[in-house]
Formats: structure tokens, sequence, C-alpha cells
């Protein structure tokens, strides 16, 4: 549960950002990612499988962003993946405790 709060949080400040940034005529991106991080804790605060394929899908399209932003550089590639990934580490090391429909 704590890893769904942690991601509630973070996904409420990435979204409110993102909204920011859409109305400043930026960046579509980070509203919909901290959507996907906000749904994957909740997911993961009521036990759901759900949370993994929200996840996926956000991290998918993360991925997709920022190849899209950088292309094949891997040094740029870091910093925009890094903490994603390591997110979906720990999404996935909770695969076990979550309740299969």
């Amino acid at each position: 549960m704590t890893l769904g709060w942690i991601c509630v949080l973070l996904g409420l400040a990435i979204l409110a950002g993102g909204v920011w940034l859409i109305l400043l005529g930026g960046s579509w991106y980070y509203a919909p990612a901290g959507l996907g991080l906000m749904l994957t804790g909740l997911m993961l605060n009521w036990h759901r499988m759900d949370a993994v394929w929200i996840y996926g899908l956000t991290w998918l399209g993360t991925a997709i962003w920022a190849y899209w932003e950088v292309g094949t550089d891997w040094w740029a590639q870091l910093p925009r993946m890094l903490a994603p990934t390591l997110i979906l580490i720990l999404v996935l090391i909770c695969i076990p405790a979550l309740r299969r429909r």
C-alpha cells in the first residue's frame, strides 16, 4: 500500500503540473502520465491486478514519448526513463499480492 500511496501522490502532482503545462501551450505528455500513475496507485491500494496493466500502458506511453522527444540518444533517454522503469519494477514485484479477476 505504501507504493500505492506514493504513486497516487506523485501522479496527482504530475497531473496538476501537466494540466498547467497544457494551459501554457506545452507538452501534453505529463497530464495523461500523471493520471496513469494516480490510477495505478489507486488500483494498488485496492489490490487489483489492473494496476499492472494501467502502469504498463503508462510506461509504454512514456517510452514512446521519450523516443519521440530525443530519439535513440541513451544519455538523453536516461533521465526520462529511469524513474518510470524503477516504478515498473516495483509494480511488477507487487503482482503476487494483487487479486486476479
